[in-house]
């Protein structure tokens, strides 16, 4: 295979500014306008087409110094360290790999390209970042790999490790807003003793900042972590408004709130839907060659439509309840908002691995399921179950192995059964509970198109490739 894209080594492409010409060079730099197109950033396409979102230069420079505004206290150096993992096409990326470094001198790390597939755990070792950007799956798979470890631990170990995790979990609600900040009776012993030593096992330890983007995480993780004193900061923002809006920071902080508005923007929530909406210099140009899809998205005023719903507290702190994209409508006109549904589904279930419920227009709600399996080097699922699912068998007296057998095993039947049981009991409404479910046989992924490459849910595309199993499911009418 021969790449037709010209490689070259740092060296090299330094050189090549030797050969441009100073007049012309001169003469685009003068030619720019704050006002121009700098980038293109594609939307994930979670719930439709893929829109090239137009960032312009003032976009990002303003957005990108609103957001230092917010660390005064603690200013971004050239001692900082980053990771990067996320692709640099995603607007995180380029925001906080590209251009962050540029204007504070931060060192940036390249993580390996399998990062997202299992090796981002050795590179934050290597690195021992000071400030660190985590999508979801990350953080959770970080917080599973740290709960295998836990299972083991017994006796005096275990007794001090519970001790040292109240004295995180005191640290981290005296961090909350409103709070007396500081910290709890016998943190530095519990620091040396425990905290500290998970921390510097994961390479967080000397990490001052730690983030939360791309997609909603359980507040239940960021009050795990709060136990083992590492604080996750919850970020909302999106493609439209050159990603950040609102964020936690230090002295701004409530678990499960997306935070404050970044300086110099707003937001108001419409009552008639209670979608969010957002004004600042950080809206977006447009859609690319999208004028319609534009103007609805951007009104006359120049607030910018989000597609999610929120409501914002006395205290101005943000909380995302849903997307409106995602709602299911119901036949009956109920509105549900699935992801709720979902990581409930989860928490009851910790077999599984991926969870999507169904039912738009529908009588009754349904649900996608998929196990946790193993991938192969590739980081495709395979159908062998991994190690906690086959613990679970275990528990289960369950003999299989794979997701084939696990499916038709009456006793994880019954299993499932029994956690949708109790994850419907916790629904606020007879309409937003989940009548059957469907185990599939392959774990959703990148490369089989249900995830995006921050790992977020491909609603869309889930329904279009699975349509025929979910209008099997719907053929039997016994879930009304």
């Amino acid at each position: 295979f021969q790449c037709p894209v010209p490689c070259y080594s740092f060296d090299d492409f330094l050189a090549l500014g030797t050969e441009v010409d100073g007049a012309e060079l001169e003469a685009r730099m003068t030619g720019q306008r704050p006002g121009h197109c700098c980038t293109l950033i594609y939307t994930s396409g979670t719930t439709g087409n893929p829109k090239a979102v137009m960032v312009s230069h003032d976009n990002i420079t303003w957005t990108l110094h609103s957001m230092l505004e917010l660390f005064v206290d603690d200013p971004f150096t050239h001692l900082d360290r980053l990771v990067s993992y996320l692709p640099l096409s995603h607007v995180a990326a380029q925001l906080i790999d590209i251009h962050l470094p540029m204007a504070t001198g931060a060192k940036v790390y390249f993580a390996q390209p399998d990062a997202l597939k299992g090796s981002l755990g050795q590179t934050l070792k290597e690195v021992r970042p000071t400030r660190f950007l985590g999508v979801p799956r990350v953080w959770e798979k970080i917080a599973e790999k740290l709960w295998e470890i836990g299972k083991s631990t017994k006796g005096m170990k275990l007794r001090i490790a519970t001790w040292a995790k109240g004295i995180g979990s005191q640290k981290t609600q005296l961090a909350q807003y409103g709070e007396a900040g500081g910290v709890p009776c016998g943190y530095g012993c519990a620091n040396a003793i425990v905290l500290g030593k998970i921390k510097a096992a994961l390479g967080l330890d000397q990490c001052r900042l730690c983030v939360v983007a791309a997609a909603p995480m359980s507040s239940d993780i960021i009050q795990y972590f709060g136990s083992l004193d590492i604080q996750i900061f919850e970020l909302f923002g999106q493609s439209e408004s050159t990603g950040p809006s609102s964020t936690c920071v230090a002295g701004n902080w409530k678990i499960g709130s997306v935070g404050k508005l970044i300086p110099g923007t707003e937001w108001m929530v419409d009552a008639t839907n209670q979608e969010l909406l957002l004004r600042g210099r950080n809206v977006m140009m447009g859609y690319l060659g999208m004028e319609n899809e534009t103007n609805a998205t951007i009104n006359s005023d120049g607030w910018l439509h989000t597609g999610d719903c929120a409501k914002v507290d006395d205290n101005q702190f943000g909380y995302i309840t849903g997307r409106i994209k995602e709602l299911i409508i119901t036949a009956g006109g109920e509105n549900v908002p699935p992801v709720l549904l979902e990581d409930a589904l989860k928490e009851e279930l910790p077999l599984l691995s991926n969870v999507m419920v169904v039912g738009d227009k529908r009588k009754f709600l349904a649900a996608l399921l998929t196990f946790r399996v193993q991938v192969d080097g590739d980081g495709v699922p395979t159908t062998k179950l991994d190690k906690k699912a086959l613990e679970i068998m275990a528990s289960l007296n369950s003999v299989a192995t794979t997701t084939a057998e696990a499916k038709e095993c009456e006793k994880v039947k019954a299993y499932i059964a029994h956690g949708l049981k109790k994850a419907n009991g916790r629904a606020t409404s007879r309409a937003q509970t989940i009548a059957k479910t469907y185990v599939l046989e392959q774990d959703f992924s990148l490369g089989g198109g249900e995830l995006t490459p921050t790992l977020k849910l491909k609603r869309r595309m889930v329904v279009d490739k699975y349509a025929a199993v979910i209008e099997a499911i719907y053929s039997d009418a016994s879930g009304d």
